[in-house]
């Protein structure tokens, strides 16, 4: 992301700047011009920058969500098994989810593993789910299309009230 960012100068702005008369006889074909050796300007880039985000991009901190959330989905689907199969194991993984926050995966099956043996073979068959379900089973694209429609509908929707709620009413 960082490689992104560059420092702009007005003749990064032709709509803003006006463009050099194409008519002239001494007209430079290199526009915009270079920067001045003090001023420095990085790669081009068509990705937005994205301030703020510091030490990870935007990218990083949803898959740093999405890797605690397929945690979560992991310890969903390990439970709906025991539950069927082995109601002992069942208990102790809910009595220890009683006890200990899902927010940060890795946390968790950390201390999942430390708890004893049993509760070290249960994180183990997290840690095997939840990295199945993540290769094999989740559909990647589906998130997108998902992501960027709800996007799409959202924006629309807050525009149409926000319009709705400062035009005149048409009935009066």
């Amino acid at each position: 992301m960082e490689s992104c960012a560059r420092i702009l100068s007005p003749t990064h702005f032709p709509s803003v700047f006006p463009l050099p008369n194409l008519n002239r006889r001494n007209f430079n074909p290199v526009w915009p011009r270079k920067p001045e050796a003090s001023k420095s300007l990085r790669l081009h880039c068509h990705k937005m920058y994205v301030p703020g985000f510091g030490e990870a991009s935007p990218e990083a901190k949803a898959a740093k969500n999405l890797h605690n959330f397929f945690t979560y989905v992991a310890v969903r689907i390990v439970t709906a098994q025991l539950e069927s199969y082995n109601p002992e194991a069942h208990a102790e993984l809910m009595e220890f989810l009683d006890r200990h926050s899902l927010n940060d995966g890795d946390k968790f099956l950390s201390n999942l593993m430390r708890e004893s043996s049993r509760h070290k073979s249960l994180a183990l068959r997290i840690l095997e789910v939840r990295s199945a379900y993540c290769k094999n089973d989740f559909e990647w694209d589906n998130l997108k299309r998902l992501a960027s429609k709800m996007v799409g509908e959202s924006n629309t929707r807050l525009m149409r009230e926000y319009v709705t709620e400062t035009s005149p009413d048409a009935e009066k």
